[in-house]
C-alpha cells in the first residue's frame, strides 16, 4: 500500500527511481540543459535545487553530501566550482521548465529543464522597468516641479543680467507744422495790403 506518498514514483522502483534521477541531475550540472518529460523534470527539479543549495557553501561535509547523491566527482567539481558562483545571489528557483510539445511515439508531454542563469538568451532580453504613470493631473505637474532644474546663483545673476530691461529714451513727438502760406493771409485780409502799400511808399520817399 502506498499510504500517505504523494511523490511521483515515475513507474520504477525505488531503487531505480533515485539512479535515474542521480544520472539526469549529473547531466543538468554538467551540460546545463537537458531535454526530458514533464513528469521526471519536475521530479527532477526537487531532486536537484537542495543540491544546488548546498553547493553555497562549499565545505568538505557539502561536497560528501551531494557526491552521495551524484555518484560523480565531474559533476560535484562543475557544482561547487562554477554554478555555485553563478547562483550565489539567487535565493532558489535555479531551474526552469520550457515545454516542447508531445513525443511522436507514445504522446507523453515533453520538456526542456534548464539552469536559469546559464540561458543567456533570456537574461540579456529583459528591459529595465518603466515607471508606473498615474492619471492624476496633480502628480504630473509635481513630478515636473520636482525633477525641474537648479540654477546656481551665477547662473541666476546671468540670467538677471540678460533680463534688466534697457532704459528707454522718451520718444519726441514731432508736431508737424502746416505751412503757411503768406500769399493767402494777404489775399484774405485787404486791409493789411493797403497797409503794406502804405509802408513802401514812405520807405521810397
Amino acid at each position: 500500500m502506498r499510504h500517505n506518498k504523494k511523490f511521483n514514483h515515475l513507474s520504477r522502483t525505488s531503487s531505480h527511481r533515485k539512479a535515474m534521477l542521480s544520472n539526469m541531475a549529473a547531466s543538468l550540472i554538467l551540460h546545463k540543459r537537458i531535454t526530458t518529460t514533464v513528469a521526471k523534470a519536475k521530479a527532477l527539479r526537487v531532486y536537484v535545487e537542495p543540491m544546488i543549495t548546498r553547493s553555497k557553501t562549499d565545505s568538505t561535509h557539502s561536497r560528501r553530501m551531494v557526491f552521495r547523491q551524484l555518484q560523480n566527482k565531474f559533476a560535484v567539481t562543475e557544482l561547487f566550482r562554477e554554478v555555485s558562483v553563478k547562483v550565489a545571489d539567487r535565493p532558489g528557483g535555479y531551474t526552469r521548465i520550457i515545454k516542447l510539445g508531445n513525443r511522436l511515439g507514445d504522446n507523453a508531454e515533453m520538456c526542456m529543464i534548464e539552469l536559469v542563469d546559464y540561458n543567456e538568451n533570456l537574461l540579456g532580453a529583459k528591459a529595465p522597468k518603466k515607471a508606473k504613470s498615474t492619471r492624476r493631473r496633480g502628480s504630473s505637474k509635481k513630478a515636473t516641479e520636482a525633477t525641474a532644474k537648479v540654477e546656481t546663483p551665477v547662473e541666476q545673476k546671468k540670467e538677471k543680467k540678460a533680463v534688466e530691461p534697457v532704459a528707454e529714451k522718451p520718444v519726441e513727438e514731432k508736431v508737424e507744422s502746416t505751412p503757411v502760406d503768406e500769399k493767402a493771409d494777404t489775399k484774405e485780409n485787404p486791409a493789411a495790403e493797403l497797409e503794406d502799400e502804405k509802408d513802401d511808399s514812405k520807405d521810397k520817399a
